[in-house]
């Protein structure tokens, strides 16, 4: 299969009072049609900036952004976001919320099947029984399934996932990474995750690609070499912590921290 997502020599600067603010640098990506990739890379660094470029919600100063063969020039309706804030509506019941993007993105289902889709995704995620509830009525961890239900509704090609397990706890975020791999098995995608949890981004990946400092570019890709599902065993491998060895020192490189080898060998 090739690649559904491509972006191009990406250049973007945000304006600002004092002048541009560049964020992005030339930037090269891909990601292959049923892939799931994490982006990494220091704070600021304009990961969320790169989200919205492939949800078309903006568009790149110079460069490029192709989705399935298409240059993105406007938002995409086949693509799927949840992000670190669930943002339920507090006047709708879960089921409701999760129906809400059918709503807006034009659907063939029938007012039953769809229902009959939210239900199931709700069930996937063990969230039946809950369907009547408010969102106030569920914990945290509770109301991001949820969000991961609603943005996968409408059945999109592309899931962007801009961080969102890094405001729960350890043990509701490591379970919420195994739902990821049941969804994705059920409800097949093509994921993009922005992290800043090293461990996550091996965890549910099948590729980490390494963003450098503001402005970004591409620095480091790490090809992760267990694909598809795991179990959180997995974490606690040899083969882990070499990867996340090689993902901190690459972060500490972005960061201005350390210095690439090559550098350090020059340097010495």
């Amino acid at each position: 299969m090739g690649n559904l997502i491509e972006i191009k020599g990406v250049r973007h600067a945000y304006r600002t009072a004092s002048g541009p603010l560049p964020v992005l640098d030339g930037l090269e990506l891909s990601v292959p049609e049923g892939g799931f990739v994490a982006v990494v890379g220091p704070s600021g660094c304009g990961k969320s900036t790169l989200t919205r470029l492939i949800a078309g919600l903006m568009t790149p100063d110079e460069g490029e952004v192709w989705l399935h063969g298409a240059r993105v020039t406007s938002p995409r309706a086949t693509v799927g976001m949840a992000f670190q804030n669930p943002v339920l509506l507090e006047w709708r019941t879960i089921l409701k919320n999760v129906l809400l993007p059918l709503e807006i993105v034009p659907t063939k289902l029938t007012k039953k099947q769809a229902e009959e889709r939210a239900r199931h995704l709700l069930n996937l995620v063990g969230l039946s029984g809950f369907e009547d509830k408010r969102p106030s009525e569920l914990s945290g961890g509770m109301r991001q399934r949820a969000s991961l239900c609603r943005a996968l509704i409408h059945q999109p090609e592309v899931l962007i996932l801009d961080e969102p397990f890094g405001a729960l706890d350890a043990f509701t975020r490591e379970d919420l990474w195994q739902i990821m791999h049941a969804l994705k098995a059920e409800e097949p995608f093509t994921g993009v995750l922005i992290t800043h949890d090293l461990r996550e981004s091996i965890f549910l990946a099948d590729e980490v690609v390494v963003l450098s400092g503001r402005p970004a570019r591409t620095q480091y890709v790490l090809d992760v070499a267990v694909k598809g599902a795991r179990d959180i065993d997995h974490l606690y491998t040899p083969e882990a912590a070499e990867m996340l060895n090689v993902l901190r020192h690459q972060i500490a490189i972005a960061q201005g921290r350390e210095l690439p080898a090559t550098t350090r060998r020059a340097a010495q």
